[in-house]
């Protein structure tokens, strides 16, 4: 049985690393931390964000709302609150497709990398 490395999934995320992940500015994350009432990442003696992965799927759904979808920032409220009532679901949907294209993503490649094209 071949030796498979484990992935280690780490339990907080620096601002810098969030914002990586989504290819803004930190100042947007903590821009949209002030705006929405969702995002409340936890803070470490030193007064830096500590994002956790339900902290990553929220900024997500925003990150959707306003940059993909085009929604005002009044308007991504309406939604987010609309989407609370019904125990924000919205949220979870939009990780797991993330998470899918990210998977399909990852196929192709390797797919790609052993047809030679």
């Amino acid at each position: 049985m071949p030796y498979k490395e484990k992935i280690i999934e780490k339990k907080y995320h620096s601002i810098g690393e969030v914002a990586d992940m989504f290819k803004v500015a930190p100042s947007l994350i903590r821009f949209w931390e002030g705006e929405f009432d969702i995002i409340k990442p936890k803070k470490d003696k030193r007064g830096n964000r500590r994002f956790t992965k339900d902290d990553i799927q929220k900024i997500r759904f925003v990150y959707h709302l306003v940059k993909e979808k085009g929604y005002t920032l009044d308007g991504a409220r309406e939604v987010i609150a609309h989407g609370q009532e019904q125990g924000f679901d919205k949220v979870a949907a939009v990780q797991k497709l993330q998470e899918i294209k990210e998977f399909l993503a990852t196929i192709r490649d390797e797919f790609h990398a052993k047809s030679g094209s």
